[in-house]
């Protein structure tokens, strides 16, 4: 997944080693390729840009922790990839081009080592072309009527789809994408001449975007689908999107807090910055597609279809306190979805919003109060710089959650709930620390770099400050530093891991600013994003591509196939080193585990929360199985009207609730943390994954009666 959760990644940090060592100087004379002559009107590639491609190749071949040779198969894959990253609905290009293009397809590693584009650029030329070919089409079918009377489908997702064979064959296609369109919009009760209208705005305004496209542009798709193919972590930033990038690692944002890109003709959702209205709603999701966007709670929704991603942000952003009302696309919508509406409050987006928090939550079973903590970790987060200036009470994951323990103890809670979803990562020095709240001493993760040397991360710390009942909540979002903790946790049996399982992340990537290399050229030169390390779990297994799998795994409607590290081809492999010297505590006994794990399989054939969990989500596999929508304005109303029922029935209250937020008579701070205070009580009551595990732990407890909350411990933990 390109870019992933880009702001969580571990340990970027810039390179030494390359400056250390130093990379050669060096030039190739050009392949056959470079004597292409260029049109008039075609982008091209610059001198710098060429110089760029040569010094990441030589960067990837040689300090990249996989190593790839560029040879004939990598050539192969960076082919595939740019031709995806350009064409990936196979909407433009016919069979006959691709054909054509094939020359290529073992040349791309020689024209990389030679500092040579011609081969990228020729074939964006070409779809540049087929492009505005797709637009004169579009606009000749719109100034003709549409028949919606006629007994036929369309097949939105043509990523799997055979190349068309021709232009009439595009032509089809095309004309059943419009006609789909326009179907919806009519339904929706927009009238015909008012759809056309805005339809034709739409693909005007798209090919304005386009002809926008620069050299830049272009260089960044080809070099990302060279780093793409190595590794999807691996990533090559010009220089305006370096900058947004280093921007985001500062953690400086407002509006609704959300990272976006283009994908396609959409602007998608990369991730939900932690703290922020977008990630607080639990309605967004990466993946998830933005097809239009409306201001405060009466204007109308403008279609931002086919928009560029800096256009959309400048229309998404805003004054804070304002509302921002967008349409959503969900990344596991079933083809032919209606786009659910999310109404957010635009804020000021600060770090200390991503901070950790506790609640104490009251469970009763069978008639007995339980009370359990729970802390929820957005991101490990740690303040480097107050770290090393040794100044006092630095803003720490671990400090912030010591101090919760210590409080939870205090009010005598019978467990801990350590709550990890959608917690993408971030310091792996206060994911070690953090492990050694609930641990002795001991390793916590071991680090492999590419030349094969193994360190090892520990808590060095024997004292215990929390060492009751806990278990950890993850999904499938949970990534990098959130795996280290929960698997370390889960190795020393300290504590129950329930949920879904984790994403998948086991690499570590750091950040090396190209200019120190390429100096006093006339255009920047940007970053480049490299993975160095990979990690294993003290067992010595990886977190690359498995993840976590909980002790419990509860129902998942996100495939591994589709979400995850495991979704995407270039992943580095999961693998074994051997295992470190530690000593597992006798918390989380086996035999405990099967009746937990039975007593959980009742409650899913029996509670009715659950149940209706696992029918919901058999019932977006199910959905997401039919790939071809009606164009038959009847059969497509009955389509649009069952999953109309179908979003009400699901995200209704969710929606309710979400509306209530901004009271527009309570605008000081009190007011608004009550009125939030409220809301969060309401997700609770319907958070089914929280209440299954509240279950889960009461369960653990009393199984084992014995695990009592030691609450006169001496503190030695710094």
């Amino acid at each position: 997944m390109k870019n992933k959760m880009m702001k969580y990644i571990l340990a970027l940090v810039p390179i030494s080693l390359l400056a250390f060592f130093g990379l050669q100087s060096f030039s190739h004379s050009g392949t056959a390729s470079a004597d292409y002559k260029f049109a008039a009107d075609d982008l091209q590639p610059t001198a710098t840009q060429k110089k760029v491609e040569n010094l990441v190749t030589e960067i990837l071949s040689n300090y990249h922790y996989r190593r790839v040779p560029l040879n004939d198969s990598l050539s192969s894959k960076i082919f595939d990839n740019y031709i995806k990253e350009l064409d990936f609905n196979k909407m433009n290009f016919t069979s006959t081009d691709i054909e054509n293009f094939e020359k290529y397809r073992f040349e791309l590693d020689d024209q990389l080592k030679n500092g040579e584009l011609t081969a990228a650029y020729q074939i964006y030329n070409v779809f540049r072309n087929r492009a505005k070919e797709r637009f004169a089409f579009v606009a000749s079918m719109l100034s003709k009527p549409v028949d919606f009377k006629a007994d036929e489908t369309y097949t939105p997702d043509r990523e799997n789809a055979s190349w068309a064979k021709s232009k009439d064959e595009l032509d089809n296609i095309w004309r059943k994408a419009v006609k789909s369109t326009l179907l919806d919009w009519k339904i929706s009760g927009k009238a015909d001449t008012s759809a056309i209208k805005d339809l034709r705005e739409r693909y005007k305004r798209t090919e304005k975007y386009f002809d926008k496209t620069k050299s830049e542009d272009v260089f960044q798709q080809f070099m990302n689908s060279f780093t793409e193919s190595v590794d999807p972590h691996t990533t090559y930033f010009i220089p305006k999107t370096a900058s947004t990038f280093n921007q985001e690692m500062a953690q400086s944002f407002e509006g609704i807090g959300a990272t976006l890109r283009n994908e396609g003709d959409y602007v998608m959702i990369v991730d939900c910055i932690v703290g922020g209205p977008a990630f607080r709603s639990k309605q967004l999701n990466p993946k998830d597609r933005i097809v239009a966007v409306a201001q405060g709670d009466d204007k109308p929704y403008q279609d931002i279809v086919g928009w560029f991603t800096d256009d959309a942000v400048k229309l998404i952003k805003g004054p804070k306190n304002t509302v921002v009302r967008l349409k959503i696309l969900p990344s596991n919508a079933p083809v032919g979805s209606v786009p659910k509406e999310v109404r957010l409050v635009r804020e000021k987006i600060k770090l200390e919003e991503g901070t950790a928090k506790k609640e104490v939550l009251n469970f009763n079973k069978d008639g007995k109060e339980y009370k359990l903590g729970l802390i929820t970790i957005p991101l490990f987060y740690r303040d480097f710089e107050g770290a090393r200036n040794g100044e006092q009470g630095y803003k720490s994951t671990t400090a912030d959650v010591k101090k919760f323990l210590n409080e939870l103890k205090a009010e005598k809670v019978d467990g801990v709930i350590v709550d990890l979803r959608n917690n993408g990562g971030g310091s792996l020095t206060e994911a070690v620390s953090l492990t050694g709240l609930f641990i002795s001493q001991g390793p916590v993760v071991q680090r492999r770099q590419s030349d094969g040397e193994i360190s090892v991360e520990n808590d060095r710390d024997p004292s215990v400050t929390y060492d009751g009942p806990v278990s950890v909540l993850v999904n499938r979002f949970s990534a990098s530093a959130s795996e280290i903790f929960a698997g370390a946790i889960q190795d020393y049996k300290r504590g129950l891991i329930i949920g879904e399982q984790t994403y998948g992340k086991g690499t570590v990537q750091s950040l090396v600013d190209l200019d120190r290399f390429l100096k006093g050229e006339p255009e920047g030169v940007g970053q480049l994003k490299i993975t160095m390390e990979k990690f294993y779990r003290i067992t010595g297994s990886s977190t690359q591509h498995k993840g976590v799998t909980p002790d419990i795994e509860l129902p998942s409607s996100f495939s591994a196939s589709e979400f995850g590290e495991s979704s995407q081809p270039s992943a580095l492999p999961w693998d074994m080193i051997a295992s470190t010297k530690y000593s597992p505590t006798s918390d989380i006994k086996d035999n405990e585990l099967t009746k937990l794990r039975a007593l959980y399989q009742d409650r899913l054939k029996s509670d009715a929360e659950l149940k209706k969990l696992v029918a919901d989500i058999n019932f977006i596999k199910k959905s997401k199985e039919k790939k071809t929508i009606s164009l038959q304005e009847d059969k497509r109303r009955k389509e649009i009207d069952e999953q109309k029922k179908k979003n009400i029935a699901e995200l209704g209250d969710d929606l309710a609730n979400e509306t209530k937020e901004p009271e527009k008579v309570a605008t000081d701070s009190t007011s608004i943390a009550q009125a939030k205070l409220k809301i969060l009580k309401e997700r609770r009551s319907k958070d089914v994954y929280l209440k299954e595990c509240e279950r889960i732990l009461t369960d653990y407890i009393l199984l084992n009666s014995s695990n009592q909350v030691k609450v006169t411990q001496v503190e030695n933990k710094k």
